[in-house]
């Protein structure tokens, strides 16, 4: 009974020296300045809904439930794509892959393959590998004028940037942000685009082929290391307010 009661002791006292160590307290204090932050990607989708001039098309990948974010959005064409991992009901338009539902465009299986969108909108597996793969293709189907916009692009901490989701005893709790920030940051390299990140809801980032929203990163870090992105993240990012990013929309300078 004794040896009992030691052990659960040792496990209550290794639990509290968990929750106590800095990694986890500055995690949990990140969280919630993160969650304080606005404007949310609805606001930011819907405000850039209100730039064009015409009836946009706007296509969402990785919907999961549609009444958190595609369901406001006020475009008037909207397509949605999810294979429906997270949530089996899955109501969404093309119950796919996002490289199924590129490839089907091109071989004029669903919709057209001249199809172009206004805004995409990328929220679906948050792995570096698809993210870029997501990237490649929607750039192929945007529009001269239109928008990417990613969600997830501004881990605040290592933990938030782990490649599994599922390990909830990670100093990041259920927050998980995974590795979107290299895709995002591969294609800060890259001249012919522009982009940035909106400094709200775990990083916004925005890539655009007319708009200069700022010039390609010169930050060298071949290996995508984590602390080389945390020392460098505003010019590894191009991180930056809401209001900085409606000051260089608006006066859609090249």
């Amino acid at each position: 009974m004794k040896y009992k009661l030691k052990k659960i002791k040792a496990i209550y006292q290794l639990g509290k020296d968990t929750m106590s160590n800095s990694f986890h307290i500055d995690a949990l204090n990140k969280n919630i300045l993160e969650k304080k932050k606005g404007p949310i990607r609805t606001d930011v989708i819907n405000y850039l809904v209100k730039q064009f001039d015409r009836d946009i098309h706007y296509l969402e990948i990785g919907v999961r439930y549609p009444e958190h974010n595609f369901n406001k959005i006020n475009a008037t064409y909207k397509y949605s794509v999810d294979p429906g991992v997270e949530n089996q009901e899955n109501p969404v338009e093309f119950k796919l892959t996002s490289d199924a539902f590129f490839k089907s465009i091109r071989e004029g299986q669903i919709l057209n393959s001249t199809i172009k969108f206004d805004i995409i909108f990328i929220d679906g597996l948050h792995l570096a590998d698809q993210v870029e793969k997501d990237i490649i293709n929607s750039l192929e189907f945007l529009n001269d004028d239109g928008f990417v916009i990613l969600h997830d692009c501004n881990p605040p901490t290592e933990f938030h940037a782990r490649e599994s989701y599922n390990y909830f005893l990670s100093p990041a709790k259920g927050a998980w942000n995974g590795t979107t920030w290299k895709a995002f940051f591969k294609f800060r390299l890259v001249k012919e685009y522009y982009s940035c990140c909106i400094d709200s809801d775990w990083g916004i980032g925005i890539i655009s082929k007319k708009i200069n929203l700022g010039v390609s990163s010169k930050i060298h870090n071949p290996y995508f290391e984590y602390q080389i992105f945390n020392d460098t993240r505003k010019e590894s990012l191009n991180l930056m307010s809401f209001e900085e990013f409606q000051a260089k929309v608006e006066t859609k300078s090249n």
